[in-house]
């Protein structure tokens, strides 16, 4: 069975939830997407029922502290199960030359040398550019630059087995350029930074977010099936379900995901 499990919903600066990653799993492999700021992207795997023993491939979007820190936990919690002789196979890391050389320095300087010793050896990187392929469990991925406004970032596209189609578009809003990556998915997942009620409050704009009008907008333009909101503030997580879900429906007549952390979505 193909699901998707929310490790983390939030915007860089929450503390109510986790920052922004997710599992893409088939049966009992799983591809991690972004890993967060900190080790509860350890917790929340086990939360979740994922074992690092069962995560070989990673992807990280881009270098903003909130996506790209978590993976030093990563790497130290499978190299210690490489020395236990407990980890099979290796660890591949997917990112574009930046990204890779900001995980090189970070290891080399948090690291003990018994963990980097298997950077290059086991933990691989496979550095992706615009509009690559690679075979990451049974998917073709198609990765590509989003074209952010603040620091080279990408995205990806992928099908499904059951024949669904999914597209990350990272932590900025949807582009033209993009469209043929989201155009008549699936699945479309989309940062809404905040409600447009309250963009007064929280100023998406001047952080090149978007709100969920934005998102639930360009849902409807690309015309895809489900739209998944994401990367968002954390003030009123209660009620956030309920208050996004009814402001998008306004722009989007189709189905609106509003997850929590951790929880599983099947595809």
């Amino acid at each position: 069975m193909e699901k998707l499990t929310i490790l983390g919903t939030g915007s860089a600066m929450v503390t109510k939830c986790y920052n922004t990653c997710f599992t893409l799993s088939n049966d009992k492999e799983h591809f991690l997407i972004d890993t967060g700021g900190g080790n509860t992207i350890l917790s929340n795997l086990e939360s979740t029922n994922i074992s690092i023993d069962n995560i070989h491939h990673v992807f990280i979007s881009h270098s903003h502290n909130d996506h790209i820190t978590g993976i030093i936990w990563v790497i130290r919690a499978v190299a210690q199960k490489i020395l236990n002789e407990s980890y099979q196979n290796n660890l591949y890391i997917y990112a574009h030359k930046e990204v890779i050389k900001v995980i090189r320095t970070i290891c080399d300087l948090l690291l003990q040398k018994k963990f980097t010793n298997f950077i290059d050896n086991r933990i691989l990187f496979k550095e992706i550019e615009n509009d690559s392929f690679f075979k990451i469990l049974n998917w073709d991925v198609n990765f590509f630059d989003i074209g952010s406004n603040k620091q080279l970032q990408f995205g990806f596209n992928l099908n499904l087995e059951n024949g669904k189609t999914l597209t990350f578009l990272g932590d900025e809003p949807y582009k033209d350029p993009l469209f043929k990556y989201a155009y008549k998915v699936d699945y479309l997942l989309h940062e809404a930074f905040c409600l447009y009620s309250q963009k007064h409050i929280f100023k998406p704009y001047e952080k090149f977010h978007s709100t969920v009008k934005d998102a639930c907008e360009n849902a409807s333009k690309l015309n895809v099936k489900n739209v998944i909101l994401y990367h968002s503030e954390d003030k009123n997580l209660m009620n956030k379900k309920e208050l996004y879900t009814e402001e998008g429906k306004k722009f989007f007549s189709g189905n609106i995901l509003v997850p929590n952390d951790l929880e599983i979505i099947k595809l």
